[in-house]
């Protein structure tokens, strides 16, 4: 591959972190990295970055063009649909490579009782048969489960969550990955759970809940990732950088 000057790294997953201190080692590389802005304490990075977005598909071809960008690596959250579909679609206008780097997911073991969704307004359609429900989909993603009446939520987020069912109960845990196992096995028999509602985020940081549920024989309502772009793509930093030559 040609070598890469001016490189811009979507961020704001533990993946990110390390490639961006990779791309940071090589003098070659100009190197900005950028943030959505929605958690208030991230990671320290190396390099120019920039928070808050580029205003759609648009702002992020003006960004590319006036920056004189030559690849755009996307290393943003397997759910940050909006801004994956932005990216490749920008860069294939501007014509630069687009790379998507992004963590394999979980994947159903035998003894797992998954309930496989596509969205988190379907996984709030199957609540119904269950009363305790440990909700692990982040903080911007619980308004549909509010309509849910006669619930006892544990809702667990980095950061404050504002959820508020008509009905119910709510208790409210902040904690950052990762969980110990034997964490996670205390928290669900404490707060006596019958239903975990998680996406499949992939990663070791918040799977021992997954194994949790699955020790004890708790369902998981498992909200599924979006389709990615066609586009080369790697699930681990080391790979990504042979492919760059670096």
């Amino acid at each position: 591959m040609t070598e890469v000057r001016k490189v811009l790294l979507l961020g704001g997953t533990d993946e990110a972190v390390r490639l961006n201190g990779a791309l940071a080692k090589h003098p070659g590389v100009e190197l900005v990295t950028s943030l959505a802005g929605r958690t208030r304490n991230p990671a320290r990075l190396a390099g120019e970055t920039v928070v808050g977005g580029f205003g759609g598909k648009q702002g992020l071809k003006d960004f590319i063009l006036a920056r004189r960008i030559d690849i755009v690596i996307d290393a943003s959250h397997p759910f940050a649909d909006r801004i994956t579909q932005n990216a490749a679609a920008a860069c294939s206008e501007v014509g630069i490579s687009y790379i998507r780097l992004q963590r394999p997911e979980w994947d159903c073991q035998p003894e797992d009782h998954w309930i496989s969704v596509v969205s988190v307004e379907q996984a709030a359609k199957k609540l119904a048969d269950y009363n305790r429900i440990f909700l692990t989909v982040g903080r911007q993603e619980l308004a549909p489960f509010e309509r849910t009446a006669d619930k006892f939520f544990l809702v667990r987020s980095i950061e404050k969550a504002d959820f508020n069912p008509a009905q119910g109960e709510v208790s409210f845990v902040q904690g950052r990955g990762p969980f110990s196992i034997e964490d996670e096995l205390g928290l669900l028999r404490k707060e006596r759970i019958d239903l975990l509602v998680s996406k499949n985020s992939g990663g070791p940081a918040t799977y021992a809940k997954i194994e949790a549920a699955r020790r004890l024989g708790i369902p998981v309502v498992m909200v599924e990732r979006p389709a990615l772009p066609d586009c080369i793509r790697f699930s681990d930093v080391a790979a990504l950088l042979a492919y760059l030559g670096l």
